[in-house]
């Protein structure tokens, strides 16, 4: 008898969400950076174990939020655990003690889902550390189970996945066997850029910039032209974004082509333009190509 449910992956940010979905799928479903805030939507990663089928609902990261964006991340965040039949809690073994942990701590402790504490990254911590900390959690929040995991060593990831396979409510499978992410090819093109454009350009911040796929047009020889834009805020960023003699974007591109190739399995022809839009971020159409609510 088949199995399928939704898991609401919740936490601060770089606790290793995405890092976690991309390892429990076994390929790359979502982008992963240093970046604090990387992740801007929600995405259903699908994940096959034995007759279940886990539908993974990874979240933007949990925190204060002080701007339009950061609000309308936050809110999509806690709209992935209203459809959840289970809710994983993510933290960083190394940084658990956190004003982003506390809200995400306070908000769980009266959620009427089943939650599940995942202490990620616990090959950075002494064992007895990591033991006293589950003990502090677990009496914040009642949680239902927890997992110490390393997503990147894939530590502990076999437990999880047994447990989650198990609690799925018995019912048809909601995506093809064969399907890794529910998430629109011109999305994920835009996503891809803009992991390498966050990558490469260090000193800049990751609300400053956004990318678009404005076009994407087959080829009869089988291969597909894609057009991006990159907004930025200011001329500076621009400057930043282009490089010297236009070098930064074109090594950008390339990266970016690369790993387009390998997803979509075709030859790819990309072409990066970038624009100044001051206000992109007060836009209700950018919110609305990322699928997030310009109200919250």
């Amino acid at each position: 008898m088949q199995k399928c449910g939704f898991v609401a992956v919740v936490g601060p940010p770089n606790a290793g969400k995405s890092t976690l979905s991309n390892a429990l799928v076994g390929q790359k479903v979502a982008i992963v950076t240093q970046k604090a805030q990387t992740t801007r939507m929600r995405l259903r990663a699908v994940v096959m174990h034995n007759e279940a089928q886990i539908i993974l609902v990874d979240t933007p990261g949990i925190f204060e939020p002080k701007q339009r964006l950061d609000r309308a991340m936050v809110n999509e965040a806690w709209l992935g655990i209203d459809d959840a039949d289970e809710v994983l809690l993510v933290l960083d073994a190394a940084h658990a003690k956190s004003p982003e942990t506390d809200i995400a701590l306070e908000r769980l402790s009266t959620s009427k889902k089943p939650v599940s504490l995942v202490l990620n990254k616990i090959d950075t911590v002494a064992r007895d550390t990591l033991l006293g900390l589950v003990q502090k959690l677990n009496e914040i929040v009642a949680f239902k189970d927890t997992f110490l995991i390393s997503a990147l060593s894939g530590d502990g990831l076999q437990r999880l996945k047994d447990t989650l396979g198990a609690r799925m409510p018995d019912g048809p499978w909601l995506y093809p066997e064969d399907q890794a992410a529910d998430i629109p090819s011109l999305l994920l093109a835009s996503e891809i850029t803009r992991e390498k454009l966050f990558l490469r350009l260090h000193q800049e911040l990751p609300y400053a910039l956004t990318v678009e796929t404005e076009k994407w047009e087959p080829r009869k020889d089988g291969s597909v032209r894609i057009e991006q834009t990159v907004f930025v805020r200011r001329d500076g960023q621009k400057a930043i974004v282009l490089g010297k003699g236009g070098k930064a974007i074109k090594d950008i591109g390339a990266e970016s082509r690369k790993e387009l190739e390998e997803i979509f399995d075709c030859r790819v022809h990309l072409f990066l333009f970038v624009k100044v839009r001051k206000n992109w971020q007060e836009d209700p159409e950018r919110y609305r190509v990322l699928g997030l609510d310009y109200r919250a």
